[in-house]
């Protein structure tokens, strides 16, 4: 089939809509020398002329040779995503995962799934993490590598259970756990198949017949084994602690839970405790008739009336002050003393100042309770960042509280209940009231009427919140299940030193969060999840768990799923033997317990059932940075608990998705970008038009994923351009290797052109970047290097230069040959360099090439192929010098067509003139390698310069620096390019101006058409 294009008219040259057609827009023209090295920043092509030929041209269209092909040059409107879906079914997407599985090769290559949530609809999140994915499974399958890759979700958990149940609204109220279960599960099913539509829609490689789901009998049953080997080796245990707890939930979260919200306001205070024994050092300091207060600072007032101390940094000093306003003596910091002052609206004279030791065995009176004592204690948690340098310390209600509590058996009494609400432990005045609304309301004017209320001030600051319902959270001391990170701690850092992490950074930011966390808390006080396996006794505070209990629960959930512990009556969850041990089914002294684990814990698992062989190690875990905090530690963490070992050998973090401002995507703003919209486009297809799957992935390929990554409708426009500028290049080669058999019409690589070899020279270099990218998942790096070679070295340079061979010679002519031979290769190697990122698009060119009869999928023919023997550094000498004068010529005649133009090109006997040869080894040609190169009608070559020049001819003057062998052999040449207008007229066939008249041949095309 020929172009389809419409004529120009009478005797319009086919040949002059050809190079219409097929000369892109062109680059400036700019050399860019560093000195006198030979390197071209830009090729240029500036010269070339787009004028229409003489009316008698048209009688020769037929002897040219115009490229054919039917591969079209755009898929306008609905035309891609139609394609792609074709494309799907014909070269059997979905057939490729279990194809390559079956594959007998040496190397398994396994990446292991994080699971996305189970709660809601596919969106643009998703799509750049699974199409990350999909492009490293796809490169290391073309590879060679057996693909091991289960996609998976996390089902379970409190997002799902809330939104089950807002749906529901009051009705919710009187449902059972089990009735919200089986709802929370149909939700999450619902979920589950609306995103995986959209993940087989985008090209995601995998047996989606065979994913991986947390709520899944098997997989709950490997998550209690681990549960109960870290429980078994003391990793695990009860305790009664301060947690995050959201009030708005009901339960316990873990920090990976939490959202800290920046424009949170507190009301923050000022508040003293008066001094009831001072030290012994502080009693010299101060004058015992007059009172002293300590003065304290906190953000949260509700937790003054849980108060058991005072604590102080041993190496800071502290002062005595004196209001001058009141008269009232305080201790604070030294440090602060100006700051507070400040704050107050006061000014403090500094009585006398000591060091932080001294405040051992202080006491103070609690500011709500006088005849309650609050003790000062040392504590390394004390800062002075903010505050007065003495910290209140409720344990019940802080981590570091907890901590000091510990040490000197203070109190832990927590005074406030599962829905944030203070208890009648509180007192009457406090009882019912909500701690961070009413109750703390309360608490100041408490504070006032007892006199040790100094200040209140509203403050702007970063506070956790509940992730999903985004609402505060509390710390509040309650009985939960934790991990002891203490103890894993040590090994997970060892093992980090071990993985590698894309980017570098990541491993820092991962070690620094383990570091900080404390206690890792993994009961949830739910319905919806994996129960904790233990049983509470009726009366006593005594729970039982031993390995006979948790076999006989881990078969029951094996064979039915977790809904047992809710299902089956209690005496059946426990074995014959342990049931006549605690009172026989009659008069069973312990109920299962009601705690679930944290979904972490249910995800973190994940490598225990889904990792192949012993090893169970996956070479790549890839998700986006929140999970840093998240998926990749609680991994990490029982995989190191449970076996001392890393479950992943490389980790590859990336960014979030935001709009293309930088800022966050949200319905509000109305920037949130739905896959679904961008692939068929949205209802008014004008403004939203259908861009089909690949133009996401290449997006998804170009983006820095190290960072965050940006989309909107120019950035998907832009991808959509490069893949249009792309299937341009492609429709090129493919036109022009219609009438080539490789297996019948190569040319041997010695025997090809100088510019086909040098060609051939640059792919195996772009291969062995590509290939090297690949490998680090450096994806934009791949589209970088693609793009600068279709555009630069193809476009703009090589496709220039050979129209008129590929069109104009013999079809079989070696010459013609030899640039077919290397347009093949090129094909090859970027259709496969580009293959894992636009699976699509590979798959349409694969259909198309001519010599293929029977097209197999790109994927099932292996990585890009080159030959060590196109490597010649050589070479690129001989072609860049050349461009080097090509460019001087070119750059002298601007806006003209360089084939009316002849050049003589003067070069002083040496290197430079041997290389320069090697392209034109007569004086003059006008059909020469070098004559192709430069554009010219007519190129002369000498080693000095003629006797006679004429009057208007223009000279050029450059050198150039041969630098062969790492520098072994440097040589300077000078040479000279003599332009001078052509003297032959225009064939009418080529638009050469090689012909004696513009109605005759040139010497060439009669030659061939005279062949024919």
């Amino acid at each position: 089939m020929r172009w389809g294009l419409r004529p120009l008219g009478p005797g319009a040259a086919t040949l002059a809509v050809a190079r219409s057609l097929w000369v892109p827009p062109r680059l400036p023209c700019r050399l860019g020398w560093r000195g006198t090295t030979k390197r071209l920043l830009v090729r240029s092509v500036t010269g070339a002329s787009n004028q229409l030929p003489s009316s008698n041209s048209g009688k020769y269209r037929d002897t040219v040779l115009l490229p054919q092909t039917s591969f079209p040059m755009k898929l306008l409107g609905r035309q891609q995503p139609e394609t792609e879906l074709e494309i799907q079914q014909k070269c059997g997407f979905s057939e490729l995962y279990s194809w390559q599985r079956e594959r007998k090769v040496k190397t398994e290559f396994c990446l292991h799934d994080g699971p996305p949530y189970a709660n809601g609809d596919p969106h643009v999140g998703h799509a750049l993490n699974k199409i990350l994915k999909d492009i490293a499974n796809r490169y290391h399958m073309m590879s060679g590598s057996k693909i091991h890759f289960v996609p998976g979700w996390d089902c379970h958990g409190l997002p799902i259970e809330i939104k089950v149940l807002s749906e529901l609204g009051e009705k919710a109220q009187n449902l059972s756990a089990v009735q919200i279960r089986e709802k929370a599960k149909t939700f999450a099913k619902a979920a589950i198949e609306k995103q995986k539509s959209a993940f087989i829609r985008w090209g995601i490689m995998a047996d989606w017949s065979n994913c991986y789901y947390t709520f899944d009998g098997k997989y709950e049953a490997k998550q209690l084994r681990i549960f109960y080997q870290m429980y078994d080796k003391g990793l695990v245990y009860r305790s009664y602690k301060p947690v995050f707890w959201s009030p708005s939930s009901r339960t316990a979260l873990a920090e990976a839970e939490l959202e800290y919200n920046p424009e949170h306001v507190s009301r923050s205070i000022y508040v003293k405790f008066p001094l009831l024994k001072p030290s012994p050092k502080l009693a010299s300091l101060i004058d015992s008739s007059s009172p002293v207060s300590i003065l304290v600072w906190t953000t949260q007032p509700w937790t003054i009336p849980a108060n058991q101390a005072v604590c102080y940094m041993p190496e800071s000093k502290y002062s005595v002050v004196k209001c001058t306003s009141s008269g009232d003596l305080y201790i604070l910091a030294a440090d602060k003393v100006a700051s507070v002052a400040s704050a107050l609206e006061t000014t403090f004279e500094t009585i006398s100042t000591f060091s932080g030791v001294d405040l051992e065995d202080g006491t103070c009176s609690h500011p709500l309770i006088p005849d309650k004592v609050s003790p000062l204690l040392p504590a390394n948690h004390v800062t002075m960042a903010k505050g007065t340098g003495l910290v209140h310390t409720a344990p019940a209600h802080g981590m570091e509280d907890y901590s000091v509590a510990s040490q000197h058996n203070l109190p832990m009494d927590c005074l406030v209940d599962e829905d944030g609400i203070f208890t009648d432990v509180a007192g009457p005045e406090l009882q019912n009231k909500a701690v961070l609304e009413e109750g703390t309301d309360v608490v100041i004017k408490m504070l006032q009427t007892a006199e040790n209320l100094l200040k209140e001030e509203k403050l702007v600051h970063s506070y956790p919140y509940d992730w999903r319902t985004k609402k505060p959270v509390v710390i509040r001391a309650s009985k939960q299940w934790f991990v002891n990170i203490t103890d894993i701690k040590t090994t997970a850092k060892e093992l980090l030193k071990k993985v590698k992490f894309i980017p570098g950074s990541a491993l820092n930011a991962m070690v620094e969060m383990i570091d900080r966390r404390p206690y890792w808390c993994i009961s949830r006080q739910r319905a919806w999840g994996v129960p904790i396996p233990v049983f509470h006794h009726k009366t006593k505070d005594e729970y039982l768990m031993n390995s006979q209990t948790i076999e006989h629960i881990i078969k029951l959930v094996e064979q039915h799923g977790s809904d047992i512990w809710w299902t089956l009556p209690p005496e059946q969850l426990l074995p014959k033997e342990v049931l006549s041990q605690v009172g026989g089914p009659d008069a069973l002294e312990y109920v299962p317990g009601q705690d679930i684990l944290d979904i972490w814990f249910d995800s973190g698992t994940s490598w225990s059932y889904v990792l192949p062989g012993t090893d169970q190690r996956a070479d790549l875990y890839l998700e986006g940075k929140d999970q840093i905090g998240g998926w990749f530690q609680s991994s990490l963490l029982t995989s190191a608990a449970a076996r001392k070992k890393a479950p992943f050998k490389t980790v590859v973090v990336h960014g979030f998705t935001l709009g293309e401002k930088g800022e966050k995507m949200s319905k509000s703003l109305g920037n949130v970008i739905n896959p679904d919209v961008v692939i068929n486009g949205g209802q008014d297809q004008s403004k939203e038009p259908p861009y089909g799957a690949d133009v996401l992935r290449w997006w998804v390929g170009e983006s820095n994923v190290f960072a965050e990554v940006t989309v909107g409708p120019s950035v998907l426009n832009a991808a959509r351009d490069d893949i249009n500028k792309l299937r341009n290049t492609l429709r090129f080669l493919l036109g022009n290797v219609a009438d080539f058999n490789p297996e019948t019409d190569s040319i041997p690589v010695k025997n090809m052109y100088v510019i086909d070899q040098y060609m051939l020279h640059l792919l195996q270099d772009l291969a062995n970047k590509i290939t090297e990218s690949y490998k680090q998942y450096d994806f934009g790096k791949v589209v970088r290097l693609l793009r600068t070679f279709y555009t630069r070295e193809l476009s703009n340079f090589y496709f220039s230069i050979i129209k008129d061979r590929l069109y104009c010679e013999k079809a079989n002519d070696p010459k013609r040959r030899s640039c077919q031979t290397a347009l093949a290769e090129i094909l090859d190697v970027i259709v496969r360099s580009f293959a894992p990122i636009l699976p699509h698009l590979a798959e349409e060119v694969f259909q198309h090439i001519p010599y293929f009869k029977e097209p197999k999928s790109v994927f099932r023919t292996g990585w890009i192929s080159t030959s060590s023997i196109w490597k010649k550094p050589g070479l690129e000498e001989a072609v860049e010098s050349a461009c080097a004068m090509r460019d001087s010529f070119l750059g002298s005649i601007p806006g003209k067509n360089a084939a009316e133009y002849k050049v003589t090109i003067v070069i002083e006997p040496g290197l430079l003139f041997e290389i320069i040869e090697m392209l034109q080894a007569e004086e003059t040609s006008s059909t020469s390698q070098l004559t192709e190169l430069m554009m010219a009608s007519e190129s002369t070559l000498l080693a000095q310069e003629p006797r006679e020049i004429a009057a208007d001819v223009i000279e050029l003057k450059g050198k150039f620096l041969i630098n062969l062998e790492g520098g072994d052999i440097r040589e300077e040449s000078s040479y000279k390019v003599i332009v001078m207008p052509t003297t032959k007229e225009k064939c009418p066939r080529c638009w050469k101006y090689t012909a004696e008249s513009s109605d005759t041949l040139c010497p060439r095309c009669a030659e061939v058409v005279g062949g024919t």
